[in-house]
């Protein structure tokens, strides 16, 4: 899983997207198309709900340079649930590359939350067992999403603080969990000053980066469908703010990515 070795080539990776989901869906060849023009050399396809787990996986398993995930989204309280059991089924398989996305979102729900928690311990335990790292949404809920992490032994894992908002406080503790974090499209916005922040203080070593597409547009695309082709815009931004090359970012971030996601077997793009 080495980087490409022509001197020239500059590679990226999208830690974070969702080829199945509307905007994308049926769109695969013009999406890796694209991907291939901007040099983004891997994709991660994230799983939200257990029931798209075969549609998630199948990208990956057209595509050499394509992982995926296995998971159900904190948000989503009528989804089923997975045990232990059926994650470490499913992420066993050689093109699961983590457990995921899960967490905690005390933005978008309310009121007892208590299943949102059970849930999130769920797939640490799973991603423990498999020995895979986590995808981790946390969303005005950082002290339990550490505090968890932290209660379940997560850091035998570690894995990735995905689409960060929170502060570089958050981000730190995350990195002495052993976490990655990945940075969004919200890094080119004017008004995310303390992703800013997070981006000029948390050294390339401990960062990724991603589209969330088909959402979070990045700067010059807001408003459109997210593609990961665009994850280019990401690194960009980074580098403005660390005051380094794009290449600088690229590089790393990619490192960075393969070494997460090296449970699966990738190839750069065709």
């Amino acid at each position: 899983m080495s980087l490409p070795t022509e001197s020239t080539a500059i590679v990226y990776a999208d830690s974070h997207c969702h080829l199945n989901y509307e905007g994308l869906q049926g769109k695969t060849a013009d999406v890796l198309g694209e991907m291939r023009s901007a040099g983004v050399a891997y994709a991660l396809n994230i799983c939200t709900e257990m029931d798209e787990a075969d549609a998630v996986l199948a990208p990956a398993l057209q595509h050499a340079h394509i992982a995926a995930t296995v998971g159900v989204h904190p948000d989503y309280e009528s989804s089923q649930e997975a045990s232990v059991q059926e994650l470490v089924a499913r992420g066993s398989h050689p093109r699961i590359a983590a457990i995921g996305e899960t967490g905690l979102d005390y933005f978008r729900l309310k009121g007892d939350l208590e299943w949102q928690r059970q849930r999130f311990r769920t797939h640490i335990r799973a991603a423990r067992e498999l020995g895979k790292p986590l995808v981790i949404h946390t969303r005005e809920s950082a002290e339990d999403t550490l505090r968890i992490l932290r209660e379940e032994d997560a850091q035998a894992v570690g894995g990735v603080m995905h689409c960060f908002t929170e502060s570089v406080e958050v981000a730190r503790a995350a990195i002495d969990l052993g976490f990655l974090i990945s940075l969004s499209g919200i890094v080119t916005f004017k008004s995310a000053t303390q992703v800013h922040e997070v981006a000029r203080e948390i050294p390339l070593e401990h960062l990724m980066i991603e589209t969330d597409s088909p959402f979070l547009a990045p700067v010059p695309h807001r408003g459109k469908s997210n593609q990961p082709a665009w994850v280019v815009h990401v690194a960009q931004r980074i580098a403005e703010l660390k005051g380094v090359a794009v290449e600088t970012v690229a590089q790393a971030t990619t490192r960075n990515f393969l070494r997460f996601a090296g449970a699966v077997p990738l190839s750069t793009r065709p």
